[in-house]
């Protein structure tokens, strides 16, 4: 088959940008690609994007210590682009085994967290407060917090809408509760509970400098203290309460509950303890 002559410029990384947000694809999702196709096009030099060449990038990755997790995402950045640019191209993605436990160096635990929303609200950060307390009592992603309006808390739950998908959050009573005393104390009467003095929403930069800033106050690891985090310790405690994994998938916007089982896997502290409980060393 004849190689399409194809380079990365600019005026495509452009195109494909508009074609992503047609797509409909996350924010984060199209800011990563983006960042991903144009490292590609660095590493490139304004050769031809053919097989050979994203093959050799795949190896330097590789060479130069990135994760094989990293490197799975970044192909798929690649793929998604050449799929978009009408190219024979789908390089494979490296096989790797799945995690049965979770890294100690990422793993909030509940006392953290409630350290987390302590030092926020010692500090005079009532919105920060409020803030990592909502997205751990619901589970959402960041860039579901815009659905957390003034409306939705009158009602008790948030149609939240992603990809073609619309979910219903609901609302614990006692968060609808602080979150409007909070908004009638804002002067907020409709619209958005997370907002700047400008009267935007939050972006997702923003909650992560504001989290990452109380780390230190809060006695908490910083590499523990990020927006998804939070996500995952809702997923943990839900389980541990319900053990419906098919339930909190769809509370958690999940197609596969495979997706859903990564949220759930425990440390490599309780995995010890787990093969010590077996009794099988005399």
């Amino acid at each position: 088959m004849e190689k399409i002559a194809h380079i990365i410029t600019k005026e495509n990384l452009e195109k494909f940008k508009i074609w992503l947000i047609a797509e409909e694809r996350e924010s984060g999702t199209v800011r990563k690609y983006l960042h991903d196709l144009a490292a590609l096009s660095v590493w490139l030099g304004g050769r031809q994007l053919v097989k050979e060449t994203v093959c050799g990038w795949k190896e330097h990755l590789l060479e130069n210590g990135y994760k094989p997790v990293t490197v799975n995402s970044m192909l798929a950045a690649v793929n998604t682009y050449c799929r978009f640019a009408g190219l024979c191209i789908k390089v494979k993605f490296l096989r790797i085994q799945r995690k049965i436990f979770q890294e100690e160096s990422r793993n909030l635990k509940k006392d953290e967290y409630e350290r987390l929303i302590s030092a926020a609200e010692k500090t005079g950060k009532e919105r920060l407060s409020l803030l990592i307390e909502t997205i751990g009592a619901t589970g959402i992603r960041v860039s579901e917090v815009k659905y957390i309006t003034v409306e939705a808390l009158r009602v008790g739950h948030a149609d939240i809408s992603l990809k073609g998908k619309i979910r219903t959050i609901l609302l614990p009573n006692k968060l609808c509760r602080k979150l409007l005393k909070y908004a009638k104390k804002q002067k907020i009467a409709f619209g958005e509970i997370f907002i700047t003095k400008s009267g935007k929403g939050m972006s997702r930069k923003q909650i992560w400098a504001e989290m990452k800033a109380i780390c230190k106050k809060a006695g908490v690891e910083s590499s523990k203290v990020f927006p998804h985090n939070l996500r995952h310790l809702f997923a943990r405690i839900y389980y541990k309460v319900t053990r419906d994994v098919a339930k909190l998938a769809d509370l958690l916007g999940h197609s596969s509950i495979e997706t859903t089982r990564i949220y759930l896997l425990s440390t490599g502290e309780e995995h010890a303890k787990q093969l010590e409980s077996l009794g099988l060393v005399q």
